[in-house]
């Protein structure tokens, strides 16, 4: 009777045995292995770069070049010629541009420092597989041109062709005010107070021609409009400061300054209750009127006043301004010929309505 239990003890301490060393076991195969240093696809493929070259790890940039050199003249393949007895990896013209395209493949991995120290630590820990698939891909596929150097070349462009279609536009918008006859009736009288016609046309040893007078003269009224008017919004003269060269490098700034500004009107206005002043009340009826500060200040001064007296910087009276200005709208229109016109062909002849004309 006791000798079948024996077995059946054993039995049982054998698989308890199994049972402590089943999650070592499984966790060892759950585990990834460790990959092999050198993969085939990155860098030299399984040949090591070193050994491609004939050198070791510690040798310097110019024993590198110079076994490059060697390699790549005895590899070339316009100039390679097998020779009696070579058995190395480049014994027939197809085989040599596959040696000479894996010498070139390990000069251009250990030429760069940077490179080299990202093959050396593959070959030190080849455990990190996707590390170095990373870094390898991330120095392939990365610009060869800095990207800083790109964005400063591009926006100082944009700068460039800002500036010279603003100073178009303000060259056409004075070329125009020239022709206006109250502006240039103007200039011509202040042109003769300050004796600038009349130098002009004085001659000297060098005669003038009436073209070139006439375009002097031209000139002079130019200036002085340059100089007596100012010209608002889209036309006005270009400014160094509204590059956008000049923006971003000033963001900074303006952005601390509004941050400034924004909580003195809060505290001001809305904690303290503050009435607002006259740059605060047209501030306001801007933001209402949704127009930028260019073109609110293009509008005539009279019109700004007529805001402040009718106080439209109260959301209320604002909305009563608003339906009058619509109403007006609607009314121009209906009594505008073209308009009218419009509307009758748009019910006679319009879209929906097909007509034949007989010619």
């Amino acid at each position: 009777m006791a000798t079948p239990i024996a077995p059946r003890r054993g039995a049982g301490a054998t698989g308890r045995r199994w049972l402590v060393l089943l999650p070592p076991l499984l966790l060892a195969v759950l585990l990834p292995r460790p990959a092999a240093a050198l993969v085939e696809g990155l860098y030299c493929g399984t040949r090591d770069c070193y050994e491609v070259l004939g050198v070791s790890r510690t040798a310097g940039k110019a024993e590198i070049a110079r076994a490059y050199r060697q390699l790549a003249r005895r590899y070339h393949p316009d100039r390679y010629r097998p020779e009696p007895g070579d058995e190395g990896p480049g014994r027939t013209p197809q085989s040599a541009e596959e040696a000479f395209l894996l010498v070139a493949t390990a000069y251009e991995t250990l030429k760069d420092e940077e490179t080299r120290k990202d093959y050396d630590y593959m070959l030190d820990h080849p455990e990190e597989y996707y590390s170095h698939y990373y870094h390898y891909y991330s120095r392939r596929l990365a610009p060869k041109v800095d990207v800083r150097v790109v964005i400063l070349v591009s926006v100082c462009a944009i700068s460039v062709f800002q500036f010279f279609s603003w100073w178009n536009s303000y060259n056409k918008a004075i070329s125009y005010l020239a022709t206006v006859p109250k502006y240039r009736i103007q200039a011509m009288e202040i042109a003769k107070q300050q004796g600038l016609l009349r130098k002009a046309k004085e001659k000297g040893r060098n005669k003038k021609s009436k073209e070139e007078i006439r375009d002097e003269e031209e000139n002079i009224i130019k200036n002085i409009i340059k100089s007596k008017i100012d010209i608002k919004g889209g036309y006005q003269k270009p400014q160094f400061r509204d590059l956008l060269l000049f923006q971003i490098l000033l963001a900074p700034f303006h952005l601390c300054s509004y941050i400034v500004w924004y909580c003195r009107w809060i505290y001001n206005f809305n904690i303290k209750g503050k009435e607002y002043g006259e740059e605060e009340r047209l501030y306001i009826i801007r933001k209402s009127m949704k127009m930028s500060k260019s073109q609110f200040d293009s509008l005539e001064d009279h019109q700004k006043e007529t805001f402040l007296k009718r106080e439209l910087w109260i959301k209320e009276n604002y909305e009563v301004y608003k339906q009058e200005q619509e109403e007006e709208l609607k009314k121009r229109l209906a009594n505008d010929p073209r308009w009218k016109r419009y509307r009758r062909w748009m019910k006679n002849e319009g879209p929906g309505r097909l007509t034949f004309v007989d010619d």
